[in-house]
């Protein structure tokens, strides 16, 4: 199951509003989305989390490029969602890698079986091994709102709600749960 919200700060403290990821298809759809939240250009957090496997934070602040925190890469590839936020340059590789992994793969010379499994070895294998197990992304993401790095990589099961808590908005966001 999964949750999705966005958190915008205002003047008055923080907005809650509960969001739907249906159309969205890219992290620019996403940081549009989430900027469309708040006509002010302030901050604003679209939280994330498929229940008991991982959370992402994105933070948009105005125009800047969004900051991404992912709390298990591995199990967020295997998600719709976390392919959004999952970006070449998040995971450090160059954009277009996808088809290299593709080439390294040998889809043709499966008879060359003891090759295929060196080749995995010593390349890294395909796509799905690229991404790491853990989390990926600006572990400082929420420094400057009262969210450590370390207490943001300690989190767990009520991730979203404990970060809602720092940020002192656990009433909007239950809300709009």
């Amino acid at each position: 199951m999964y949750f999705a919200a966005l958190l915008a700060r205002t003047e008055d403290g923080w907005e809650a509003s509960d969001t739907e990821l249906d159309d969205v298809e890219t992290l620019s759809d996403l940081a549009e989305l989430a900027r469309e939240a708040s006509p002010e250009d302030d901050t604003v957090l679209v939280l994330i989390e498929q229940e008991d496997a991982w959370f992402g934070v994105v933070r948009i602040d105005g125009e800047d490029d969004p900051r991404i925190y992912v709390s298990d890469a591995a199990a967020a590839a295997r998600s719709s969602y976390g392919e959004i936020l999952l970006t070449d340059e998040l995971l450090g590789r160059e954009p277009g890698d996808d088809d290299t992994d593709l080439d390294a793969l040998d889809l043709d010379g499966t008879e060359d079986g003891e090759d295929e499994e060196e080749d995995d070895d010593t390349e890294g294998g395909g796509s799905a091994e690229a991404v790491p197990h853990g989390p990926v992304g600006d572990p400082g993401i929420l420094d400057d709102l009262g969210v450590s790095e370390k207490e943001l990589k300690s989190l767990s099961e009520d991730a979203l709600g404990e970060i809602a808590e720092a940020l002192g908005a656990s009433e909007v966001l239950e809300t709009v749960r």
